[in-house]
């Protein structure tokens, strides 16, 4: 193992809740979301890109011309998107420092590896969740072992990754996390009603007790969740565009990410998990 990949190990068990080192730190990355991924002309980005084309915003130094104005400029998809630390594990430890600029050989596997490792980061995310939660201590072996084999996939080298399969290894990923899931809302007093990849767009929930209910993949686009309680909701895959969350209560619910958060509205009010953050637009 390199002195890079023992680094990155090291991070990835430095804190009991693994979730707060899967985060962007764009100052250690060379901006691969503004290259590796294209983008369409809609209400979250003012023009159209290709795949492994630089944003025209993207400066020399790797920084965004538009950094401070992108809401206000038509790039508001760009402040809802977060690697979950995807962007610097591939710059700083599966590249080595190398950037696609200075070394454009690495351009093409950089950009295709960016999205396998935020997928498995994801994965990471979910993971490292359900270890801390207490009514899942029976899952917990399972669930380390999952953790383990998964960022040990995301050391691997540029081929490796190219070479993971990331449906096998969701699968076996969902099963427990569906099983932990359960087991967290089965303790919500009430009978809960899944809503499981439910279309909710527009819905009109503000004020529902919505605690421990299932809303994996749930769309809630643009959806009123003003002043809805979804403390133990399942909120895994839930799109939460433009959903209204203010002073809903979010503090337990299962599976948040801050892209998700990020997506929607809400207040000072809104409550939510410590290890997420307010989104400056709030």
């Amino acid at each position: 193992m390199s002195e890079n990949h023992a680094t990155a190990a090291e991070q990835a068990t430095s804190s009991s809740d693994g979730r707060r080192v899967l985060s962007a730190d764009c100052a250690n990355c060379f901006a691969l979301c503004c290259v590796a991924l294209p983008f369409t002309a809609s209400s979250d980005f003012a023009i159209s890109k290709q795949a492994g084309t630089p944003c025209p915003n993207l400066l020399s130094d790797f920084g965004c011309g538009i950094h401070t104005e992108l809401r206000q400029r038509g790039f508001a998809g760009c402040t809802s998107f977060d690697c979950l630390g995807a962007g610097q594990q591939v710059s700083q430890v599966t590249f080595g420092g190398r950037d696609w600029r200075s070394a454009p050989d690495t351009a093409g596997k950089m950009f295709a590896v960016l999205p396998i490792m935020r997928r498995l980061h994801e994965l990471l995310w979910y993971l490292s969740e359900a270890l801390t939660l207490p009514a899942a201590a029976s899952l917990h072996p399972a669930l380390r072992d999952l953790r383990d084999h998964t960022e040990a996939l995301t050391r691997g080298a540029p081929e490796e990754l190219l070479a993971v399969d990331l449906a096998a290894q969701h699968e076996k990923v969902d099963a427990v996390l569906r099983r932990t899931s359960e087991l967290v809302r089965s303790g919500v007093p009430g009978r809960r009603r899944s809503r499981r990849r439910a279309d909710l767009i527009g819905a009109k929930l503000r004020g529902v007790d919505l605690r421990g209910v299932d809303l994996r993949g749930a769309c809630l686009i643009a959806a009123d969740l003003t002043g809805a309680d979804l403390s133990s909701a399942d909120l895994i895959g839930a799109d939460l565009r433009d959903a209204r969350l203010h002073d809903a209560n979010l503090t337990d619910s299962l599976f948040l990410t801050q892209p998700q958060l990020d997506s929607a509205a809400g207040n000072a009010a809104t409550r939510l998990p410590a290890v997420l953050g307010r989104p400056a637009h709030w």
